[in-house]
């Protein structure tokens, strides 16, 4: 009789399978695979090797606290003859002295997680069972079967595997891109990843059926947008838009993920302050890549809080045209969500593809606070019954604005104003480019369109379907030169008659700094024109100086400042309202390399900034891998400072670097670093 198969150890083959499954920066002192593709395993064995006509191999694969075969958690498989497609299965592919090369298989709709591969060796009737190895299962953008299939190998590179990129902020008029590090594969955060999905509410509630649902892009990723935030379970991030961060850190400090997931994990899955709309979709970024899901993150400017789902922002005004009610309702300067690819089989046919998902703590939905998937297309086609969350993310691209001005008398008058249109420039970084590349058309038909006018009625948009008033009489705010954060400059109140007669009124100019979720702060310019005359057929530009000395104790990280203007003409009744927010530049941090940059070499950088204040700064410090204090710059005086940096592997980089002092906050630089061999 045969004596017993002994295993003597499994080889992961590491190398082999993090270079065929895109994981190697996994894959390192573990096994990380992506689902419905092969990986390989080594078994050796003690004295005899494996002898088909004697022994039989069943092996067992489990994932989650609570394993059944019933809910796909668990899988039993014998070895085969024949590789078995979308199922769990073992074949051999070679064998030598007391080797055994084996190839698996998994489905390419299995839950995603950590599992257990053990083996069962039977030889007649006795039997010995071995653990084989702990992998991790990914979803997988390169199967054809996997609900998260994209056809593009440089989206796949895009929307999977880099780790830096671009997020979107400024305004509509003055689009400003910050480099952020989403860091998908540093070290420990697909740990970290995995940690959040079990510590979601759902698992916590039924643990079985949280990991059987794993197998869903959509339920993760669900599940991904509520534990992002943290107002209603053990989430990662705790919003705050006050401009008070002092026990905690400023939204606008963070230059990537990793920093915040590795703190939210040492402090035993304690939210970490503060995060703002950027943070929470760069984050649920990082965690849907590094599960495998196609992402990128999204900034949409104008961007409309509808409460209420009656797709109306209604501000009420004084007859200054300064907003009365403290309204929860606002149009943010701009808000940013992510965007995942995936199929919708919960859906009809063509709503797969990009769903937008938004981490951001705003409205509950079924009782969380999480938004989405939603498919991009149902918020074209104005289909406001697909799940999840459709009206509220319609009402983002898509609300009307009305301003209401109270007059003395207590009576309400519509006043017109043209100037604020919601949903513009819909952002994010393009395919293999330092680019922003505009989306808008996946979310919204040409504005007048037929297509529109059809997603209108399908939405039960009404005001949108009723034409606009037009008066004769149009104003926007332009602007001028230099607008850079610690100088004075001019807007300019732009005024058109396209009229035969002549318009007499009362021009009121204002400037008020602004966070970019829209709360205003104190005054930094005004100007009143009692008596503003306009000849026929004719324009005029009105000034109004802004100067430093007046926002720069006021300014908020966000570096914004709404210019208003309303026309007011008496013998009308009529109140012309045109709004415009200014983005303030920061000083421009410029980084050169010092050598030549090879793999496992430190590599020296140089960072400066040139102070473009008429005072001094104080508290200065640069942000790389770590804090490094600066001697603070007088006025108008360049700093340079050196920075060793962590060595780099081999490939492209995009170094991130931060700079922070008691006058000038969160101002980003980056620089592209080509890491050669040694």
């Amino acid at each position: 009789m045969a004596e017993d198969l002994v295993l003597e150890r499994c080889d992961l083959e590491l190398e082999v399978n993090g270079c065929d499954h895109h994981t190697a920066d996994l894959c390192r002192e573990r096994l990380v695979v992506r689902r419905g593709q092969p990986f390989w395993l080594t078994l050796h064995f003690e004295g005899r090797n494996y002898e088909a006509s004697v022994d039989s191999l069943t092996f067992c694969a489990m994932t989650g606290p609570d394993p059944s075969e019933e809910t796909g958690t668990k899988a039993l498989f014998r070895l085969s003859d024949a590789m078995e497609e979308g199922a769990w299965a073992a074949v051999v592919v070679d064998q030598q002295d007391s080797t055994l090369s084996l190839q698996f298989s998994t489905p390419a709709n299995a839950p995603i997680g950590h599992y257990r591969l053990s083996l069962e060796a039977s030889t007649g009737y006795q039997g010995s069972s071995f653990m084989l190895a702990q992998f991790t299962l990914l979803f997988n953008s390169w199967c054809p079967a996997d609900a998260v299939y994209l056809n593009s190998d440089e989206e796949r590179q895009e929307y999977v595997l880099t780790q830096q990129g671009f997020i979107y902020q400024g305004s509509a008029k003055f689009i400003k891109s910050i480099p952020w590090n989403f860091g998908q594969f540093e070290d420990g955060i697909l740990d970290i990843c995995l940690m959040l999905l079990d510590v979601n509410p759902k698992f916590l509630k039924n643990a079985g059926r949280d990991c059987s649902r794993r197998s869903s892009p959509v339920y993760v990723g669900r599940v991904v947008s509520g534990m992002v935030n943290c107002n209603d379970d053990q989430g990662v991030l705790l919003g705050r838009w006050d401009n008070n961060y002092g026990d905690g850190i400023s939204p606008m400090f963070w230059i990537g993920s990793v920093d915040i997931l590795r703190r939210w994990k040492k402090d035993g899955c304690q939210r970490v302050k503060y995060g703002q709309c950027w943070v929470f979709a760069a984050v649920a970024c990082t965690v849907l890549r590094c599960l495998g899901i196609p992402t990128r993150v999204v900034t949409n400017y104008n961007s409309a809080h509808d409460q209420n789902s009656n797709l109306l922002i209604e501000y009420f005004r004084n007859e200054y045209g300064e907003i009365q009610s403290d309204k929860s309702e606002m149009i943010w300067n701009f808000h940013c969500w992510v965007e995942s690819w995936m199929t919708r089989p919960d859906l009809q046919p063509g709503y797969e593809g990009w769903q937008a998902l938004d981490p951001t703590p705003q409205e509950k939905s079924e009782g969380t606070y999480c938004c989405g998937p939603v498919p991009v297309r149902a918020i074209k086609e104005g289909d406001l019954s697909t799940k999840y969350d459709a009206p509220f993310v319609f009402a983002e691209v898509n609300a009307d604005v009305v301003d209401w001005i109270r007059q003395d008398d207590g009576s309400l008058h519509k006043s017109i104003n043209h100037s604020l249109v919601v949903g513009l420039k819909i952002s994010t970084k393009s395919v293999g480019r330092d680019d922003r590349e505009d989306i808008t058309h996946n979310y919204k038909y040409p504005e007048g369109s037929p297509e529109e006018r059809e997603a209108f009625t399908r939405a039960n948009h009404l005001n949108k379907l009723v034409d606009k008033e037009e008066t004769g009489v149009a104003m926007r705010i332009r602007v001028g030169e230099g607008m850079n954060r610690g100088c004075d400059f001019d807007v300019f109140a732009h005024i058109t008659n396209s009229t035969p007669e002549e318009h007499t009124g009362r021009l009121l100019l204002c400037a008020r700094t602004v966070s970019y979720n829209g709360i205003l702060g104190p005054e930094c310019g005004t100007k009143d024109l009692l008596s503003l005359s306009l000849e026929p057929y004719s324009e005029k530009s009105i000034p109004l100086r802004i100067l430093y000395e007046k926002y720069c104790d006021c300014l908020t990280e966000s570096n914004l400042i709404k210019v208003r203007g309303l026309l007011i003409e008496p013998a009308a009744n009529s109140y012309l309202l045109a709004e415009r927010d200014i983005y303030l530049e920061n000083p421009e941090i410029k980084i050169r390399i010092l050598g030549e940059p090879k793999q496992n070499r430190k590599l020296v950088a140089e960072v400066s900034l040139r102070n473009p204040l008429t005072e001094a700064l104080s508290g200065c410090t640069f942000t790389v891998e770590g804090s490094v204090p600066i001697p603070p710059p007088r006025a108008g005086e360049e700093v340079k400072v050196r920075v060793d940096l962590l060595p780099l592997y081999v490939g492209r980089h995009k170094l991130v670097v931060n700079f922070e002092s008691d006058r000038l906050k969160a101002v980003k630089g980056f620089r592209n670093v080509i890491v050669g061999p040694a």
